[in-house]
């Protein structure tokens, strides 16, 4: 044991005295973050109305008409675009620009119509042959029609009993019936997304992903210090020791993971307090993600380190693999937006099953039992990758 704790210290005081690599290995993610959280919208400042703008121009001063305005202003489908200044040509030419996706008039005499029950039209400027026009025309019906059911259904129980139920009473009653239908849809999402901001939630995928890519780009000077060693012959010096081979390779395995590991707990701890990305909502998960996928990275490193004869092919090695495994694991972007063939093909990668398993934490608002098979799938593949290195080695020492 004390003979691997040697090997590991030696490798990291060499790794540390390259500190301009450290910190890149810290700054890059950092930075494609931000870069990739601006592209993505995770830096937009603030929530957007997402309802269709609509404006709004009333020639008819009576409470019905105020009724309306009120049933207009409430709806979660169109955004009342008012202003006191504009004439109907005004409206006329936001709607054609595309300011507005349509504008609606009342005109003089409409509320009194209404009460009446006599026909009364609302002036609608739009164009037609829009996705936007038949939203908002089948929202404007809608709340026409409640505003007609509501006289409707006060006119006659003031015609019931107007003591007892008064005409105002019976439509106020009614209109705020709508407020609680007794048939409604609630759509709901986890409580861990739900206290997530906006800016979280758009780089609970960018901040992982980052992460886990440059941490295989760490990968690359790790893999030279053991091209380097293997060059220099100290290998075969330490063999005619009492130091055993197998010592060597963890030595070499123990310091890429703390390096790797250390990488992982900076950028998660920057993640949380400066991004807002919740990492710590399940401690406990994130750190078993962060370890499996420290192991998986950490047995690539040796891999490449074994396998690679030169600084240039350890160069090449670091990172192909970066841009194959990050771009086929998601880490750019989502596989949620591709298709099932492409998601089966991707999850090859390990950077995918990390991304399942940070995602499942930070954006999805899983529990513990969601990262289980994340993890494991990590564990195996360190294991492959360690396997594979011990047995390269075993194989370029025989020739």
């Amino acid at each position: 044991m004390i003979r691997i704790l040697d090997i590991t210290f030696k490798d990291l005081m060499q790794l540390m005295r390259d500190f301009k690599t450290f910190m890149f290995l810290l700054i890059m993610p950092i930075l494609f973050t931000f870069l990739f959280g601006f592209a993505f919208g995770g830096f937009g400042g603030g929530t957007s109305d997402s309802r269709l703008p609509v404006g709004y121009l009333s020639q008819d001063n009576y409470w019905v008409t105020d009724s309306l305005h009120g049933l207009l202003d409430k709806s979660e489908v169109i955004h009342l675009d008012e202003n006191i200044f504009r004439s109907q040509e005004d409206l006329e030419k936001l709607v054609a620009d595309g300011k507005l996706a349509a504008a609606i008039i009342v005109p003089k005499g409409y509320g009194r119509a209404v009460l009446k029950a006599k026909s009364a039209r609302l002036i609608v400027i739009a164009d037609t042959s829009t996705q936007a026009w038949t939203t908002v025309e089948a929202e404007l019906l809608t709340l026409t029609s409640r505003l007609d059911n509501a006289i409707r259904t006060a006119s006659i129980l003031d015609g019931i009993d107007s003591q007892r139920i008064p005409f105002s009473f019976a439509f106020k009653k009614s209109l705020a019936a709508w407020d609680e239908p007794p048939i409604a849809i609630k759509e709901t999402t986890s409580q861990a997304v739900q206290k997530t901001d906006d800016q979280g939630m758009a780089l609970a995928h960018t901040a992982p992903g980052m992460m886990l890519q440059f941490a295989i780009a760490g990968l690359l000077t790790a893999a030279q210090i053991i091209v380097s060693e293997r060059k220099s012959r100290t290998l075969q010096r330490l063999l005619t020791t009492a130091t055993r081979k197998i010592h060597v390779v963890l030595g070499h395995y123990l310091a890429i993971f703390i390096l790797i590991f250390a990488q992982f707990m900076i950028l998660i701890i920057f993640g949380q307090f400066a991004l807002h990305v919740d990492y710590l909502r399940l401690p406990a998960a994130t750190l078993l993600v962060a370890f499996s996928a420290a192991l998986c990275i950490s047995a690539l490193g040796l891999l490449i380190g074994i396998f690679a004869r030169s600084e240039e092919q350890a160069v090449m090695f670091s990172l192909i693999p970066m841009f194959v495994f990050a771009g086929l694991g998601g880490a750019w972007v989502p596989l949620e937006v591709t298709g099932p063939t492409f998601q089966a093909i991707g999850h090859v990668s390990p950077v995918a099953w990390g991304m399942d398993g940070f995602e499942n934490i930070v954006a999805r608002g899983l529990g513990f039992g969601s990262v289980l098979l994340p993890a494991a799938a990590l564990a195996g593949y360190a294991v492959l990758f360690f396997v594979l290195a011990v047995w390269r080695l075993n194989a370029s020492e025989e020739k």
